[in-house]
């Protein structure tokens, strides 16, 4: 297995060549799609991309932590953290080419 990162060039580069649009019309593509996804949850809503995925936000309460090196516990504060959930249609494809 690759440990090969996809980039957000790779992206328009890919919408470049499939689709047709110039490099500067694609790259502008994918940040206009980022910057919707992104501003989609800070709202606080769900992003639904069929056959792919879903991305949500979870509230996470306050919790009692333990700083490894030294054993203190310190609080950790309430925050928002971001959740990604496979399709199953992704899932089996993964797995069909594992």
């Amino acid at each position: 297995m690759s440990a090969r990162t996809i980039t957000r060039a790779d992206l328009a580069e890919s919408i470049y060549q499939e689709v047709g649009l110039s490099r500067n019309e694609s790259a502008d593509l994918v940040e206009a799609i980022l910057e919707e996804i992104a501003a989609t949850l800070v709202k606080g809503d769900n992003v639904k991309i069929s056959s792919f995925g879903s991305f949500s936000i979870r509230q996470k309460g306050e919790r009692i932590g333990r700083n490894p090196k030294t054993g203190v516990e310190v609080p950790i504060l309430p925050r928002r953290v971001l959740v990604f959930r496979a399709s199953h249609v992704l899932k089996d494809r993964i797995n069909a080419g594992a």
